[in-house]
């Protein structure tokens, strides 16, 4: 049965008024619209190292949200939206360049470049980042730049937590390795 809904316009100005057949649906849009604010920026960092490449990052992090929005009501009772939401994007990424690589037969290269106007992180450590193998800079972007925990990366990567901790391990002790100067005895980055 249709409800009556007023929808409140700047400082208490009503804009609209009429009848709909779900008013919760206003309700569900706005608490999209407040995670999409508070996530956007986290998925797009993980995404953007995860890929390496700003446009494919773009896209898929678009798409992911779209997906979401569309199920919000399944995606809202997720025990970690913000980690579906980077799976989604990360096997949006995924299937788009499987569709590229079927488009195009050629060689593919191992490592995928940042292009220069992508400030994530300083350059260096970006660099840094990049030269990881495939599933240590997942976890990197995961765990450091999204701030998930070990169980939802896990999750999102489709292995334990505790393979998630070693890939980090090994990450950090790799990048520790190569921004602390070797000539310098103290420790301190160079």
């Amino acid at each position: 049965c249709p409800q009556p809904v007023k929808i409140a316009g700047r400082c208490g100005v009503s804009v609209w008024t009429g009848w709909v057949e779900r008013p919760e649906a206003f309700v569900e849009h706005s608490e999209f619209a407040e995670f999409y604010a508070a996530r956007k920026d986290t998925v797009f960092r993980a995404v953007l190292v995860a890929t390496g490449q700003r446009s494919a990052a773009e896209d898929a992090v678009a798409e992911a949200f779209t997906r979401a929005y569309e199920r919000w009501r399944t995606v809202h009772d997720h025990p970690s939206p913000t980690a579906w939401v980077i799976r989604t994007a990360l096997n949006a990424h995924r299937s788009s360049w499987r569709r590229w690589r079927r488009e195009r037969p050629v060689d593919v290269p191992d490592r995928a470049a940042v292009e220069p106007g992508a400030t994530v992180l300083p350059a260096e450590l970006l660099r840094l980042v990049l030269a990881l193998p495939a599933r240590q800079r997942q976890v990197v972007a995961l765990r450091i730049l999204a701030d998930l925990s070990a169980e939802e990366a896990a999750t999102v990567l489709g292995i334990t937590p505790s393979t998630v901790g070693v890939h980090l391990h090994r990450a950090m002790s790799c990048l520790r390795g190569q921004l602390i100067a070797p000539s310098n005895s103290t420790g301190r980055l160079a």
